[in-house]
Parts: C-alpha cells; sequence; structure tokens
C-alpha cells in the first residue's frame, strides 16, 4: 500500500466516538504518542493500524485508503483560480496544507465556490428573472457528476454485477442482440420489439415492467438497440445496487435522483456490454486504439470513449480520461471526468480545443495537445458522434465528443506516438470557459471574465474587443 495519511480522519473517528488518544491507542494496539503522530500526518497509515481500525471501530477500509487528493487538489486548484482570488491566490503547499490539515473545510469551501459560480452564471443568464425560486444553485447535471468523480467514475460493485451476468450469458459479443433478448423473455417474461417511427413519435425507448414489453424506435442503429436492452436488464437486475448509490448520493430533489438511477443504470449497461477486464486487456493491447475496441465489442464510438473514463478498478486499473459531449452551439450535454482538469459545467467551452473543429470533418478523429491556465497538460481526441434522427424536419443532430488524458499518460496513446511531446510549442493555450478564462491576451476571447474588468485603452485596438 503507498503511504497514506489520515490524520484529520482519525482524529474525526476518535471525537465521534468521544475517545481520548489514550483510549484509542489501547483499542488499536500502539501507543498514544504513535496516535498523535498519526494524527498530526507525521505517520502514514501502517496496514496493521488499517486493520485495527477496521475491527475496533468497523471502519470501511476503502474510506481511508481511496486516493482522492489529486482530484481534490485539482478542484481547489480551479477554484481559487476564480477572478475573485485574483489579487492573492494561495500557493501549491497552502492548497496541499489546507488538504492535509483541515479537509472539511476544504469540502465545505469547495460547495461554497461551486454555488458562488452557479449563482453568478445563473444570474448572468437570467438577468430578466427575478423570482428566487428559478434559480438552481446546482444543476441536476452537475450533482451527478460530483458523485460519478467522488467515485472515480467507477462503481466496483456494479461491475461485478454486469461481468457475472456477461459470463452466464456466454455467447460471443455479435451474438449480443439476440442474447440478450433471450435473456429477457426467460428471466423476466420481458419480450422486445421494433417499432416504426410512426408509432414512437420522439421516443427512442419505452419500457413499462408491467406491461412486460420493450418497444425499441426503429430510429436506433445495432449499437444502440443492444445498448437499451442492456440498460433494461440493468432496470430489472441491477436496482438495488443502483438505488444504494442513489440513497447515499446526497440528492435530494427527485428529477436529479431520477437522472442518476438512468446514468448509473447506463453505467450498468456499459459494463455488461464490455465487461472490465476484457476491455482493458484489449485497450491495453491496442494501446487505446478507439476504432479496434469498437471492432472488438460491436458497440459504437461513444459508447467506447465513455467507457474508457471507468477504469479505475483498485490493482487493475487503466488511463483515467475525461469525457464531454458538446453540440454545435458549444453547450454541453455530457460530462464525466477521471482527471485532474476542470471541464466547463453547460457551456462556452474553449473555443482554442479543437472539439469544435471537429464538426467540420465528421468521422475524423483530431489530436490535439493543450495546456491548461494552471500549466496542466493534458492529450486530448475529438470526433463527431452521430444521433438517431427521426424526421427531416429534425435536421442534423451530429454532436461531438471528446476524451483526453493527462499528459504524462499520452506515450501509451498510440494516437500520440507520433508526436514531439517534448515540444513546448505543440500545446494550444486553453481555458475551461470565456467566463472564467485569465487568459486576457486570448485572441479567440468572446467575453469578459466575470468579476473582473479588463482595461480599456481608447488608443489602442487589440486582437479581440476585450483587449486592448
Amino acid at each position: 500500500m503507498s503511504k497514506t495519511f489520515v490524520g484529520p480522519q482519525l482524529r474525526q473517528l476518535r471525537r465521534q466516538h468521544k475517545h481520548t488518544q489514550a483510549e484509542m491507542a489501547q483499542r488499536l494496539g500502539v501507543s498514544p504518542a504513535y496516535v498523535n503522530l498519526l494524527e498530526n500526518n507525521q505517520r502514514s497509515l501502517s496496514v496493521q493500524v488499517l486493520v485495527a481500525l477496521t475491527e475496533a471501530y468497523g471502519v470501511d477500509m476503502r474510506s481511508l485508503v481511496t486516493n482522492t487528493e489529486a482530484t481534490k487538489l485539482a478542484d481547489l486548484r480551479a477554484a481559487v483560480r476564480d477572478p475573485v482570488f485574483a489579487n492573492d491566490p494561495p500557493d501549491l503547499a497552502e492548497l496541499r496544507g489546507a488538504l492535509d490539515h483541515a479537509p472539511t473545510l476544504v469540502d465545505r469551501f469547495l460547495q461554497l465556490q461551486q454555488t458562488h459560480r452557479s449563482m453568478a452564471d445563473q444570474f448572468r443568464k437570467l438577468a430578466g428573472q427575478t423570482a428566487a425560486s428559478d434559480i438552481h444553485f446546482k444543476t441536476p447535471e452537475t450533482a451527478i457528476h460530483d458523485v460519478f468523480r467522488a467515485h472515480e467514475n467507477h462503481f466496483d460493485p456494479l461491475e461485478r454485477q454486469a461481468e457475472d451476468l456477461r459470463a452466464r450469458l456466454g455467447g460471443s459479443h455479435d451474438d449480443m442482440y439476440a442474447l440478450l433478448k433471450r435473456h429477457l423473455r426467460l428471466e423476466h417474461s420481458v419480450t422486445s420489439t421494433v417499432q416504426k417511427l410512426s408509432d414512437m413519435p420522439g421516443a427512442l425507448r419505452l419500457f413499462r415492467e408491467s406491461d412486460g414489453i420493450v418497444h425499441l424506435s426503429e430510429a436506433l442503429d445495432h449499437p444502440n438497440r443492444v445498448f437499451q436492452l442492456a440498460h433494461v436488464i440493468g432496470l430489472l437486475e441491477a436496482r438495488e445496487t443502483v438505488q444504494s448509490y442513489v440513497a447515499a448520493s446526497g440528492i435530494t430533489e427527485d428529477a436529479g435522483r431520477a437522472r442518476l438511477t438512468v446514468e448509473l443504470t447506463n453505467y450498468f449497461a456499459a459494463a455488461l456490454l464490455m465487461p472490465y477486464t476484457e476491455f482493458l486487456t484489449l485497450a491495453e493491447a491496442t494501446r487505446y486504439d478507439i476504432d479496434r475496441i469498437i471492432s472488438g465489442f460491436g458497440v459504437s464510438f461513444e459508447m467506447v470513449c465513455q467507457r474508457l473514463t471507468t477504469l479505475q478498478r483498485d490493482g487493475q486499473r487503466g488511463i483515467p480520461f475525461f469525457f464531454l459531449r458538446v453540440d454545435r452551439a458549444g453547450n454541453v450535454s455530457k460530462r464525466f471526468n477521471a482527471t485532474t482538469i476542470t471541464l466547463a459545467e453547460e457551456g462556452g467551452a474553449c473555443p482554442v480545443w479543437d472539439i469544435h473543429g471537429a464538426f467540420q470533418v465528421p468521422g475524423q478523429l483530431l489530436p490535439q495537445f493543450v495546456e491548461m491556465p494552471d500549466n496542466g497538460r493534458f492529450f486530448t481526441l475529438s470526433r463527431t458522434s452521430d444521433r438517431p434522427v427521426v424526421g427531416a424536419r429534425l435536421g442534423e443532430r451530429r454532436l461531438v465528443v471528446a476524451i483526453g488524458c493527462d499528459i504524462d499518460q499520452a506515450h501509451q496513446v498510440g494516437y500520440a506516438s507520433r508526436f514531439n511531446m517534448e515540444d513546448p510549442t505543440l500545446f494550444a493555450q486553453i481555458g475551461t470557459s470565456c467566463h472564467v478564462c485569465p487568459r486576457t491576451a486570448c485572441p479567440q476571447r468572446a467575453h469578459q471574465p466575470l468579476h473582473v474588468t479588463l482595461p480599456v485603452d481608447t488608443n489602442r485596438r487589440g486582437q479581440t474587443r476585450y483587449e486592448s
């Protein structure tokens, strides 16, 4: 086990049980001085003490050894880059000190800062609305994203359940549609049928358990028909596991809980179609060649990209990826993040990023190396993803999906191997969005930063109307 410091958690645990350091030491079979050193992060947690904590206090080992420090530190660094703190931002050592000695305070600060950003964004968008009830400080999408990120985008009980079912189904990936239909019929007395567009206007799947029929729209291509059947199986067989995560999520709004149920069931469906060990083995063997993975499992480009963000199983980890999906207007419709990058929450993703250029070359994979304002560097891939079209009047419904990983892992990705990653000119200077980006001289700036007034020189015209 790598070095794990749990000082604040240990102190909080002791105080919850109203124990002195001596009493805790007696329960753990160590000296009071050693407990004191642990609480002050002057000693790392040993396996023996971890086991003793589990036995004496019923502590879940994973709650102590899960490595979320990097994610929290990235969130904290992103938070203090807010223009509000532009005059005197804390340095990295101070942020690490806050994480080590005041983790609860850090959590509350991040919640407060997120509320502040959401409120500022809502006031900007809803300038004409005055009813406080119309302003949501945390959207359901953001709440769901936070739940997934808190679990490092990995839900192992759902993975194991999906793997077990896939083993019982047998057969090849080519036969999944028939295998899933058969399983639904034999195990749940549920049949499936493909309906004409005219019979299912505006819907791609309809299922009511009491009816015992899954209705699929003919607008769905084969991979998505298979996925929807896998989703229905998740609704029927992974319900208890999914609801345990929903109950522990802290989301109280019915709409948010329903959406989380859908996303977790989608997670199960993806794990069923792309079992963890087999998927990771193929990804590593092909150096994360997306097209070869698509062929290996008979799934879509978007499914593979989203699945790549989930490879965080203890002892069997892949590269941590982020995932972002946008439309032509730049609206973010889906995001998952297993990295330290800060992603745009709703819209306005950076125009310097090639994610927008992918619309000009449908089906072509665009690689790009980017650098964030905090000097974090990432390798990204962007490509269009076609959506089901249910009528000519709706026109094209093409979206762009982007994935990326930290530059330290990029050498494991075949798409990056032909580039000289030591060349500093390779990296495009991007930000999260114009509203919070500190790059004042960016030639692509479309909005003035929130809470910061950029100086205007009437005698000079810069590259944009915000730079002079």
